[in-house]
Formats: C-alpha cells, structure tokens, sequence
C-alpha cells in the first residue's frame, strides 16, 4: 500500500479545504475578524436557502443547535424528551441538561434509525420533544414520525449532524421538523474550521428565541443604530441614544466570520462532496457484494444518503471473524481505520447512573455488537477504496 493511500485510509473522515477557503479567511482577518458579523448572515441566508426553510441561525457547534432548539421550545423540568440510544452523547445529554427526563425508543434493524413503529409506545402526556438521528447520512422515517407529532402534539428536533445534503422525497433534511440542527465537526460532510453548527426553521416565533438565547438574549435600543428596535416606554420621542436590554439569562453560542466565511464556501461544494461520498459507496457496494457473512446500507424508498459513514455489519459464524478482531486485523495488517460508531447511550455510564439498564433496547444491541463504519471521505481516490475491499476479502475467513 502506498503511503498517499495509507493516509486517506487513516484519516477516515471530513471535507477537504482549498484556495477558495483560504482567500476567504485571509480576507475576514482584513476585517480584524468579527463574530457573528456580515459573512454569518450571508451563510445563514444560503445555509436557509439550501435546506429550503425560512430561517437558519449559526452557532458553536452541532451540541449548541440541539441544546438551542430544545431551550427555543421551552424544555425543561417535568417534560420528557425521547431519541435513539444509537447517536452521539449529546443527543441524549442536551435533554438531560435542561432538566427533562430523556429515554430512548429502539432502531429499525435495516436504516439503524430511529423506529416509529415503537415511538408510540414510548409517548407520554409529557412527551415534549422527539429527535430522531439521521444516522449515517440517511434521513428517519419522517413522514410517520410527524403524523405521530401531529398526533400526540409534540415537536421534532431533527439531528441532522450526518445529513447535509440528504434528502427524504424530495425535501431536504432539517426542513423535515420544527428544527434542523446541523454539526460543522472537522469530521462532518462540510466543515467551518473544526467546528461549527447551525439550526434551520419555518418557525419565525422559535427562530426569535433560538436567536436571542444564542447571544445572551440581548436586544439592542435606539434610534441612532442600524440594528435597533425602539421601545417608546423606555426611550421617549427624541432620545436617540444606544442602549441593551437581555430579556433573559441566555448563553454564547456565536459563530466567528472567519468560521462562516469558510462555511460559505464549503457549502458551495457541498453537492460535490457529497457526490463523491456517494460514489464511493456505490463502488464499496459493489466490491462487497456477495461476500458472505456482510450486510451492506440499505437506502430506503425516498432517501438520497450522503454517507457521512458507510455502516457495515459484519456476521462472525458466516464471515469467520468476529468485530472485534475485523477492527484490529484491518487496522494493523492493513493499515485501514475502521470505526464502531455508536455504543448505545444506554450502555454509557452517564445513563446507567439514570436507571438505563442493559437489554432494554435489544435491537440496537443487536446492531451495535456486528457494526462497523468503514472510511468514507471525498478525499478517498478509487484506488484507496479498491484496496480497502481486497482487504475486507482477504480478511474473510468463510
């Protein structure tokens, strides 16, 4: 293996950067680098545009877009949230900050989202929220989901950190729910400098407070700005001086210019990458097929993925080596990073201290003790994936 291919197969996540990022930053640090100046607005106004809502609101990070939206729809104490134990901790714990009870309805076996079929089982006269994980790069069953939502009178908070650019009939992902929360993590299909994240609506009431709490809740008076709002009460006719009021105790979830300037970039590429994404997976699709003992993605009715990961279950009696054993020996004999994503959160320790046992979500479980996530980046060349599938075969034992 060559050493260019080694490190595309080492380094098995994240979007590529170029010029066009570069000129973007250097021109930002011209303008002594503001937070959450003109080059946030111009990338919210595109991020809306390309997700199809009205709103779109940059932050921190894709943790800060859940904890926002869930603060936005005034979660707290006594209301309960529910998810999928297959996702990243802060899915879960965002709830759990804010007070609420979290709990967690098993996967669909085929998709490993988020199963509608059970969530009825799960909802409660308290049940306040829903967010349903668009695992991998492919979209939830949203359309049972929101009938349910409908239903029973609860939002959805869409987890579309693997999703830029999916799609569910047509419709792309974080237009599907009340919210959209999106991750700019170094890892995710686009980046804004490592981190970064943004939460979408059509809601312009939930957008005014997921807007204020991000920035302290601050609203700023006067006639003498540009970006003011007069309040007659306060400020009688012909006082033209600057004030700030908070309207509650919020939080600092800004995005830098220099982070959106890049963000705008990548999103202009990111049909492309994600292109690739899906070429790649199509050319693992069929390097793989037939092996014995594999169960590749399924891409159900109605869904574009964009394979952030490519999720591959690995069946040790037919396969002839077990999970564990596929990680190390592709690692070590091959050179290739092959990840587990996710241990169910109701295994973690921060839910078994909230009465989380294990077996009570025997699908995800199930999924999760044969599941592997192979490199799946636009950096990757066909060569590099070629090799990857030799090895996944010589690897086989059946």
């Amino acid at each position: 293996m060559s050493p260019e291919i080694r490190f595309e197969l080492e380094n098995k996540f994240g979007s590529i950067y170029g010029e066009e990022e570069e000129r973007a930053i250097v021109e930002v640090l011209r303008q002594n680098a503001p937070t959450s100046g003109n080059a946030c607005v111009a990338f919210e106004e595109a991020f809306a545009a390309y997700c199809g809502t009205s709103h779109a609101r940059a932050c921190s990070n894709g943790t800060a877009a859940l904890f926002l939206s869930l603060v936005g729809l005034g979660v707290g104490p006594g209301d309960r949230v529910l998810t999928t134990p297959m996702t990243w901790i802060a899915t879960g714990a965002v709830g759990v900050t804010l007070g609420a009870e979290v709990d967690f309805v098993d996967i669909d076996s085929v998709t490993y989202n988020l199963d509608p079929g059970q969530l009825r089982e799960k909802l409660t006269p308290n049940t306040k929220a829903v967010i349903p994980v668009h695992l991998y790069g492919q979209c939830c069953d949203m359309d049972a989901i929101d009938a349910l939502a409908k239903e029973h009178g609860f939002a959805v908070v869409e987890d579309a950190a693997h999703a830029l650019g999916a799609e569910y009939h047509g419709r792309k992902a974080g237009s599907l729910g009340a919210t959209g929360c999106f991750s700019f993590h170094e890892q995710k299909n686009m980046s804004t400098l490592g981190e970064g994240g943004m939460i979408t609506t059509n809601d312009p009431d939930l957008f005014e407070r997921i807007a204020l709490y991000r920035s302290h809740c601050t609203r700023v008076y006067g006639k003498s700005t540009k970006y003011c709002q007069l309040d007659e009460e306060k400020f009688p006719q012909g006082k033209r001086f600057w004030w700030q009021d908070f309207d509650d105790c919020g939080y600092n979830f800004r995005m830098t210019d220099i982070q959106a300037a890049v963000g705008l970039i990548q999103l202009r590429k990111l049909d492309e990458l994600n292109a690739r994404r899906i070429a790649i997976a199509e050319r693992l699709n069929e390097g793989l097929r037939g092996v014995p003992g594999l169960t590749l993605p399924t891409v159900a009715e109605g869904r574009k993925h964009v394979y952030h990961l490519y999720p591959l279950q690995i069946d040790p009696d037919v396969y002839g080596v077990t999970k564990d054993d596929f990680v190390h020996r592709m690692l070590h004999e091959r050179g290739i990073k092959v990840g587990t994503h996710y241990i169910p959160l109701h295994w973690s320790t921060a839910f078994q201290k909230r009465g989380f046992k294990r077996g009570q979500f025997p699908v995800a479980e199930q999924v999760f003790e044969r599941l592997v996530t192979l490199p799946s980046h636009p950096r990757l060349t066909d060569e590099g994936v070629d090799y990857m599938i030799e090895s996944i075969k010589a690897i086989c034992k059946c």
